[in-house]
């Protein structure tokens, strides 16, 4: 049974950073892609980044400089590196792990950024 399992939110000042993990477990991370997605309170949830199996990434405009998603396959684990936080960056995100035909969601690391 696939597992994925979010660590590393918290509380932040503005211009602050955090680095979120994923930790994968049921032996599919190397061949899926990454992703992380985000949602805010009262909003849709959002992608953030995703990286392929191959290491493609692919990043929302509002991620794009001060963002940075990186995979570990041999670790099964991805993370997202997040620098220059602005409050509007507030958000429980979440990793997702898809492949060509399944899907699976971690539960969620919440993100505050406020001062």
């Amino acid at each position: 049974q696939v597992q994925l399992v979010e660590s590393g939110g918290g509380l932040v000042q503005p211009g602050g950073s955090l680095r979120l993990s994923c930790a994968a477990s049921g032996s599919i991370f190397t061949s899926y892609t990454m992703g992380w997605y985000r949602q805010a309170p009262g909003k849709q949830r959002e992608l953030v980044a995703t990286i392929s199996a191959s290491g493609r990434t692919n990043y929302a405009d509002t991620a794009k400089g001060r963002f940075n998603i990186s995979r570990d396959n041999a670790k099964e684990t991805g993370y997202l590196q997040m620098n220059n936080l602005k409050p509007e960056d507030t958000a429980v995100y979440y990793c997702r792990l898809t492949g060509s035909i399944t899907t699976y969601w971690g539960q969620g690391t919440r993100v505050t950024v406020s001062s």
